[in-house]
């Protein structure tokens, strides 16, 4: 019997031009080592074992297998480092693509334009079908870790945050010198500094001399920031977004929220989007904290 034409087909292909397909059902999983379907010559930046591309219900999901190494998926100008392995057994996290491709490597290979391409053709799926993962059977083991964003149909992310909500805001301040310096050289503000922030970003001019004379004010402002950054730092801790053990500090905490793309350089627009601010003016000042 024939492959169902009414399934997407996954494709991988590789820096020399070999495109292999990735039957329904089937994984294949790609290193520098010689115990893989695809040997990926690269130096030591990538794994012997370091990913696998499972062709699913729906699409294809792309995960980091390694539990030493970094490795990366980017798509549409953004990158995102893949978790690694914590323990044996399957991944909690990856990149799920329904439609398009996926270029999958190291930071070199990215760099150096020697990365897998990975892409899902023909028609497509019932998206509700990858909604429940436990579709994926044995091959991916759902953690609770993967949300995909409403507004981004390629990619499942470990954590998701409204962009209508006031968490959102206080994550895009605290982000915001990292997004504008990839160095990250820059000191990343603190709590009173994200309040004063959240007040220029809803044109609340009249609140920001109040802020800097009033102490009790600033003070009130500043704990209920300081309770959308405990939320962050709970929703990372809850999904295991960081290593046991590891103190959530402010430079941790925003080292996740652009690593794994829950906050990204595009979300700056944002702040000069007349809607979204008006927005979000109506959840600062409008309703009740």
């Amino acid at each position: 019997m024939g492959a169902d034409s009414t399934m997407p087909v996954t494709q991988v292909s590789t820096p020399t031009g070999r495109v292999i397909g990735v039957p329904q059902g089937k994984r294949l999983v790609f290193g520098r080592g010689p115990d893989v379907d695809v040997t990926v010559t690269a130096g030591r930046g990538l794994s012997r074992r370091a990913g696998l591309v499972a062709a699913v219900n729906g699409g294809a999901w792309v995960a980091n297998i390694s539990r030493t190494h970094a490795l990366y998926a980017v798509s549409d100008g953004s990158r995102i480092r893949l978790p690694r392995m914590e323990e044996s057994g399957e991944p909690g996290g990856g990149w799920f693509v329904r439609n398009g491709a996926v270029l999958v490597g190291s930071r070199a290979m990215l760099d150096e334009g020697q990365s897998l391409k990975v892409a899902v053709v023909g028609p497509r799926a019932d998206p509700g079908a990858v909604d429940d993962l436990a579709d994926l059977n044995d091959l991916v083991q759902d953690r609770g870790t993967a949300r995909s964003r409403p507004d981004e149909d390629s990619t499942l992310l470990p954590m998701y945050l409204d962009p209508k909500t006031k968490l959102f805001l206080v994550a895009l301040m605290w982000c915001q010198p990292w997004l504008i310096d990839p160095t990250r050289t820059t000191p990343l503000p603190r709590t009173p500094e994200i309040a004063r922030a959240a007040l220029e970003v809803t044109g609340a001019y009249y609140e920001i001399e109040r802020f800097d004379t009033d102490p009790a004010f600033r003070e009130r402002l500043s704990a209920r920031v300081g309770e959308h950054l405990k939320v962050l730092r709970h929703k990372i801790s809850e999904r295991g977004l960081v290593r046991q053990g590891v103190r959530l500090s402010d430079e941790v905490v925003v080292e996740v929220l652009i690593e794994h793309a829950i906050i990204t350089s595009a979300d700056l627009a944002q702040l000069t989007d007349p809607a979204w601010c008006s927005r979000q003016e109506d959840l600062w000042w409008t309703r009740r904290p």
